[in-house]
């Protein structure tokens, strides 16, 4: 086994959370290593294009992603591209952090793993990403005003989202893959007084297509099996998927506890019930998941460190 590698502070995700955490406990003096599997951004590394991000009206996700993490390596963050394999936490309370590159132990460990959003299944579903297909009202709506949205699902989130979209989009369709929605009748009620949202029950999307952005939507009868194409000018209208999202938590599973949205309980200091262990950003249970809450978390986390640190007498 390759020798073991200090640290004061691991962090695991490199998106605005991980990166606004690794800022923070560099600047605080803490050895800091930042752990990213992928490419930095995390799911913004997706969108084509991010216009809520102060002090950037456009910037593309990837982009975005990319200066956040530059930012963290110049304040003196250490970065590996890893895949972490497995978490484990010794007699001292330190956490052992096995990776494809080697072993790792910190006293803190700060998980920023996110939340991946559950996708539709429709072909065409992750080639369009960011270009048609989105999967956050609140983040992408505005490319959508006075267009056509479709919104995919029954439930809770779908009904919020699509009562978010019918104040900016000129028609929201609703699809619905049974003959009833799930969410509360009040919800829904409200969803469908506006003039502008109608629905298809029983109504799957088979595919999408187009050249850069969509032009072609393919439907599916549930209960017939007839599938069915309606066309508009290319990049026209957007498909909204609400299925729900899954926190990345399969980690650390056994050093926290889960709220009933899935996501981590935590403080508000990110702190989980497992003494040193953070969890920040998309992965936590919470009302608004956002690059700009993640990077608020990050900050905190960060910093929570530092008070953890110095509380044990570590630093």
């Amino acid at each position: 086994m390759d020798d073991m590698k200090n640290y004061d502070v691991v962090i695991i995700g490199g998106g605005p959370a991980g990166s606004t955490a690794g800022i923070y406990a560099a600047r605080a003096s803490l050895n800091t290593l930042l752990i990213e599997q992928g490419m930095p951004g995390g799911q913004i590394a997706t969108s084509d294009t991010v216009d809520n991000y102060p002090g950037f009206p456009s910037i593309s996700g990837a982009e975005l992603g990319s200066k956040m993490l530059d930012h963290a390596q110049s304040a003196g963050v250490d970065v590996d591209y890893t895949m972490v394999t497995g978490i484990e936490r010794d007699d001292s309370g330190d956490f052992i952090i096995q990776t494809d590159s080697g072993s790792l132990q910190a006293p803190v460990l700060i998980m920023a793993t996110g939340a991946q959003p559950r996708t539709a299944g429709f072909d065409g579903e992750d080639t369009f990403r960011g270009r048609g297909v989105s999967y956050c009202a609140t983040c992408d709506a505005m490319f959508y005003r006075g267009k056509r949205v479709f919104v995919i699902g029954g439930g809770n989130s779908a009904c919020e989202e699509g009562l978010y979209l019918s104040h900016i989009a000129q028609d929201v369709t609703m699809v619905v893959r049974r003959d009833a929605f799930r969410a509360p009748r009040g919800r829904v009620d409200r969803l469908l007084e506006r003039d502008n949202v109608d629905v298809k029950y029983s109504t799957s999307i088979a595919r999408v297509s187009g050249d850069r952005l969509l032009s072609t939507i393919t439907f599916r009868d549930n209960r017939t099996g007839e599938e069915y194409d309606e066309s508009y000018p290319e990049g026209s209208f957007g498909v909204f998927v609400f299925a729900g999202n899954d926190p990345v938590v399969d980690l650390i599973k056994p050093f926290i506890d889960l709220a009933g949205d899935g996501g981590v309980v935590t403080d508000e200091s990110m702190a989980t019930k497992t003494p040193g262990l953070f969890c920040a950003g998309d992965m936590r249970s919470k009302k608004l998941r956002q690059v700009v809450t993640a990077a608020s978390d990050g900050a905190i986390a960060g910093s929570a460190a530092y008070a953890y640190l110095e509380t044990c007498g570590r630093l």
